[in-house]
């Protein structure tokens, strides 16, 4: 049914054929539809992208409309609760829960052939074991605090890399000589 081949001409192409004067809550709902069905929820651009590059077609926006819709789709990710609180490495139990917690939305998401799910989850992970890399650089931190921070990052790495092997890998790992010559305070 549609032309189109992008998504920007796509968002012009579902203007176009809604032939409306201006542009508000309803029109916009109706592109968003069309793009996540030709190119994915994943696709789908903010109310005020959207506003913006028709406006700059020559559309008229009703402003209040489109600004209150955009608002509403700030506030409605499905996946917020999800990720609240996911992340947490202050130590190294921390950090093996917070793993086996993305370990879990990983299989969940990877079951329902969520993309964005997916998604989303490897950007949690990525920024764990990129926070994590900075403290371990971070010459004000202790060295003790500094290598147990690199260790995280390694296990953030290993967990990203081969999620699957993961749990065998850091069970092995926390019983190797040098994990425990570094690290055991017993």
């Amino acid at each position: 049914m549609w032309q189109s081949r992008t998504k920007t001409d796509l968002i012009i192409e579902v203007w176009e054929k809604l032939d409306c004067e201006s542009i508000g809550k309803r029109e916009i709902e109706a592109i968003e539809t069309v793009i996540g069905e030709k190119f994915g929820a994943s696709a789908v651009e903010s109310p005020m992208i959207i506003a913006r590059l028709l406006a700059d077609e020559g559309a008229e926006l009703r402003h209040a409309e489109i600004m209150e819709l955009d608002v509403v789709r700030r506030t409605e990710s499905p996946y917020d609760a999800m990720f609240r609180n996911v992340l947490k490495f202050a130590d190294f139990g921390q950090t093996l829960a917070s793993l086996r917690r993305l370990e879990n939305l990983r299989k969940k998401f990877t079951a329902e052939n969520d993309r964005e799910g997916l998604r989303l989850m490897r950007d949690v992970a990525l920024k764990g074991k990129s926070r994590a890399q900075m403290i371990a650089k971070n010459e004000k931190v202790s060295p003790a605090k500094r290598a147990e921070k690199a260790e995280i990052a390694e296990w953030f790495t290993i967990w990203l890399q081969t999620p699957q092997i993961f749990e065998s890998w850091i069970t092995l790992r926390q019983k190797s000589p040098d994990f425990l010559k570094r690290f055991d305070k017993k």
